[in-house]
């Protein structure tokens, strides 16, 4: 499997995922012009793809839907003027030769998902815009090849943030976002032997940085004993095309 991050973070997020047959997109946030300078650079005709999967429906994650009315959306939430194949928490769907699980995920909207997806030898698991993750998925998500999970804040800088008193609450709620500590803790109970890449994403650009986030991870992994040697680690920046083989060849 191989996946390319086109955005990740409050300004828009974008994954495109592809398999020996499949193309899929996950999540349209951030402009057209953006969206359609990466395509053009990775060489990718948009029209051309076999599908894309909607998170939720928060507008760094929509944005741009109309770009891709086209093609099939799955999408856990209907939307007014495009149609959706409608996926439900649980229940296994398939694209071509991906078999994806929609999990449900804790955040302050009305459905959203994270997405277990597994194309016959690996499996990559997204999971971002969760307050915290559940011993069920946690089990669900165990020793997957690649993860792409959110680190999206430092609770001491987010409340040093000139944020309203609201917004930092609701952040650091269980219908929030997953800080740095969290998002490692939760990677320390499902790193298995064929984990490759853990992908950091949807990190705050005002209460985070891709250093902290980083750092965060690798001690608590340490902590755990967990060899951090074997793995490739990156916090991905909002606007930055990360291809995961890079990080595999960086491992070599």
């Amino acid at each position: 499997m191989h996946f390319t991050i086109l955005a990740s973070g409050s300004k828009g997020n974008c994954t495109l995922i592809n398999s020996k047959n499949t193309q899929i997109i996950l999540d349209c946030g951030s402009s057209k012009h953006y969206l359609t300078a990466c395509f053009e650079q990775l060489n990718f005709d948009y029209s051309k793809a076999d599908g894309l999967l909607i998170t939720h429906n928060h507008s760094d994650h929509i944005s741009q839907l109309k770009m891709f009315k086209d093609l099939k959306i799955y999408s856990p939430v209907t939307f007014d003027d495009i149609a959706v194949s409608l996926v439900k928490p649980m229940e296994v769907f398939k694209v071509k030769d991906l078999t994806i699980l929609p999990i449900p995920l804790s955040h302050d909207c009305e459905l959203t998902v994270g997405y277990i997806i597994y194309d016959g030898d690996e499996t990559l698991v997204y999971l971002t815009d969760s307050g915290y993750v559940s011993q069920n998925n946690v089990e669900l998500i165990k020793h997957a090849d690649y993860y792409i999970i959110e680190s999206n804040h430092d609770p001491q800088m987010l409340m040093q943030t000139k944020r309203p008193l609201y917004t930092k609450r609701r952040i650091l709620s269980d219908n929030g976002h997953l800080s740095n500590e969290d998002s490692a803790l939760v990677m320390s109970r499902c790193i298995g032997e064929c984990t490759k890449e853990i992908i950091l994403a949807h990190i705050s650009e005002q209460a985070n940085t891709y250093q902290l986030a980083y750092d965060t991870m690798l001690d608590v992994l340490r902590q755990k004993n967990i060899d951090t040697d074997r793995l490739f680690i990156k916090a991905v920046k909002q606007f930055e095309v990360f291809d995961s083989n890079i990080g595999l060849k960086e491992n070599e």
